[in-house]
């Protein structure tokens, strides 16, 4: 390995004197590249080098060489400084080593990790840069190695296309890939790209020469204006533009002739790689968008029928997918901003073609998420989205507010409302401050197939709420008896952990109605003999003891969390709430406190003797609060209690 490193610097020796010789680097600077050089040389030749160790030499490398032209450039404008006369330096080996260097560490580079794309398209990117010769021949390798990558292919072509200018390697390259990647949507858009460009510089080359007028490319502003100087060329007619417009009537119709050749020639372009594209790709809806999109921005004879047929092929086969009702529906909108038409007039005809798009798709396609997106159209009309303009006047939107609420209802007739949309049709009432309807609205949907939905629930809790604390802070009895009668009918439907939201809901609501609140405790209590205690995750018990706590201090948390405690089951996780609390009052001084707590572990390891971190914790309090002989004592029973488990304590300070 030595050998072959000390070879390989040997060869930059006609590199490093001429360097020293024309003064761009001292004999220290280049001591300290030789050094360098060395230790990536020796990293390059390891075993098993990594990929870093090439990347690393490449940056040094390109660091070192933008040094080198800087240094150069340095020393020529002293010279000329100088008044030295200036003369054209001759290229010498200095020049071309760098380049010559790093193009053999990338050729290393992709030899040993052939599969690494990134790698091999930064080693592309540098022929490009620098005019390589090479460039030709990696193309080659990485088409080789990687055929059925679509962006090698198309890397390959655009090459050929714009730095090559062969438009026919190009061409071909892009069939060869397209053979190896039917599959690819972008080699097909990216070949219709490349063609429809080739004509187009065709033309722009027959236009340069004289020979001809205008391009393929769309240009909706310039076409408005030439519409309005067709309807107004009186004003723009000069004494002798009369004798002009005759003689010149002939060449115009010829040029529209040779303007002709050039559309139908990309439309019969467009037709073919379109066909060809759907076969390959018959279920993508993406390509036929794309498709239409590159259609809409070019020029071409029957432009009109091509549409047609794209949308009615698009039609067929995707009549079924919701995307394509509202990408229909939408693009009546921007054929509205392309053509131009801005007044208000223009804009409503638009914005009832796209409503009726949608009410014929969820005939065609009656599921929520076409209701979805039917919603969201009109919301956006409503309040546009960030970055979005502005599409109606103020003056319009409460008759697109009724249109909303009509396609809620549309969807609750026939069965299409989830409990997604059932939320946004309650949220969009209370939005609108219409708080009534909303609460009769909640009322009907959970009263129907979604009475199991709890965020509906929560909505129409919150709504009751909002309208009987609106007028003033404190409800009346027969308020606050609606309220609690109906979070009974939903906290006794509901699982705990469902309803985590609902029972913090109402313990803040009744926390000063003491009546209504040991009501709530007693529903509290028949949940947990119901459900069973919690062993981890949410606890009610624990919720409504800490809220207890905070509300009317530790003598009524005390007597709450032993009501809780003489259950069937309480749970693990009220265990250790409970335990945590005396714990934290024990290691203030209360001996009481401390009694409590042993009583509560010795309670929790009756049920849970092989919970480890119970040991542990129990072990814990003993040695911080209790006595050495309680402290071993804990630790006995827990080895005689885990002797079956996983974990094993040496000692009892290791518990």
């Amino acid at each position: 390995m030595a050998d072959v490193v000390q070879y390989r610097l040997e060869r930059m020796v006609d590199e490093l004197d001429d360097l020293e010789r024309r003064g761009i680097f001292s004999r220290r600077e280049i001591a300290e590249i030789v050094k360098q050089r060395r230790k990536f040389e020796y990293r390059l030749k390891r075993p098993s080098p990594l990929k870093q160790d090439f990347i690393a030499y490449i940056d040094y490398e390109t660091q070192l060489d933008a040094l080198r032209r800087l240094r150069k450039k340095a020393a020529t404008r002293e010279l000329a400084r100088q008044g030295k006369k200036k003369t054209k330096t001759r290229k010498s080996v200095s020049d071309f080593a760098p380049v010559a260097r790093i193009m053999e560490i990338y050729r290393l580079a992709v030899m040993r990790y052939k599969g690494d794309v990134e790698l091999w398209f930064r080693y592309l990117e540098f022929c490009r840069q620098r005019k390589n010769g090479r460039m030709k021949k990696v193309l080659a390798q990485v088409i080789r190695f990687h055929p059925k990558l679509p962006g090698v292919w198309i890397y390959a072509a655009a090459w050929e296309f714009d730095h090559n200018l062969n438009v026919t390697a190009a061409r071909a390259l892009m069939q060869s890939g397209l053979r190896m990647c039917p599959n690819s949507e972008d080699l097909w858009i990216e070949y219709l790209r490349m063609e429809l460009t080739y004509v187009n510089k065709l033309k722009a080359r027959k236009v340069a020469l004289g020979e001809d007028k205008g391009t393929l490319v769309r240009d909706n502003k310039d076409a408005n204006e030439k519409q309005w100087k067709e309807e107004n060329k009186d004003l723009f007619m000069s004494l002798d533009d009369e004798e002009k417009e005759n003689n010149n009537h002939g060449s115009d119709e010829e040029s529209v002739k040779k303007l002709d050749l050039f559309s139908e020639h990309a439309s019969g372009i467009l037709k073919t790689i379109y066909s060809g594209a759907i076969q390959a790709l018959p279920s993508s809806f993406s390509l036929r968008k794309q498709f239409l999109e590159i259609l809409e921005a070019i020029e071409v004879t029957d432009s009109e029928e091509l549409r047609g047929e794209i949308l009615s092929d698009m039609k067929r086969d995707f009549s079924a997918d919701p995307e394509y009702w509202d990408w229909l529906a939408r693009l009546e909108m921007s054929d509205a901003s392309i053509t131009g038409e801005k007044n208000d007039d223009a804009m409503l005809s638009k914005l009832q073609k796209a409503a009726q798009v949608y009410e014929e798709a969820i005939k065609t396609v009656p599921s929520a998420i076409m209701f979805k997106l039917y919603i969201k159209f009109l919301l956006n009309l409503i309040a546009p989205e960030s970055g979005e303009a502005e599409v109606i006047s103020f003056n319009h939107t409460s008759s697109y507010i009724t249109d909303i609420l009509k396609v809620y209802e549309k969807a609750e007739t026939m069965g299409c409302l989830t409990e997604e949309l059932a939320c946004q049709y309650v949220s969009f009432y209370t939005q609108l401050g219409r708080l009534e309807e909303a609460k009769k609205v909640a009322e009907k949907l959970c009263s129907g197939k979604l009475s199991d939905s709890l965020q509906l629930w929560v909505l129409r809790v919150s709504i009751e709420i909002r309208l009987i604390t609106k007028n003033s802070l404190s409800p009346s009895k027969a308020d606050a008896l609606s309220i609690f009668e109906l979070f009974r009918t939903v906290l006794t439907k509901m699982t705990m952990s469902k309803a985590e939201s609902l029972w913090i809901m109402a313990l803040k609501f009744f926390g000063n109605q003491k009546k209504y609140f040991e009501k709530l405790i007693e529903l509290s209590l028949k949940a947990v003999v119901k459900y069973g205690g919690s062993e981890n995750g949410f606890s009610l018990s624990s919720t409504v003891v800490n809220f207890i706590l905070q509300k009317d201090g530790l003598k009524h948390a005390r007597e709450v969390y032993k009501r809780f405690l003489a259950l069937p089951h309480p749970g693990l996780a009220l265990y250790k709430n409970c335990i945590e609390l005396e714990s934290n009052l024990a290691s203030l001084g209360n001996e009481d406190s401390l009694v409590n707590a042993r009583k509560l572990y010795e309670a929790a390891l009756s049920t849970y003797d092989q919970d480890t971190s119970l040991w542990k914790d129990y072990h814990s309090l003993e040695t911080t609060l209790g006595t050495s002989e309680t402290a071993a004592a804990v630790y006995w029973r827990a080895r005689k209690s885990l002797k079956d488990s996983a974990v094993v304590f040496n000692s009892p300070d290791q518990l």
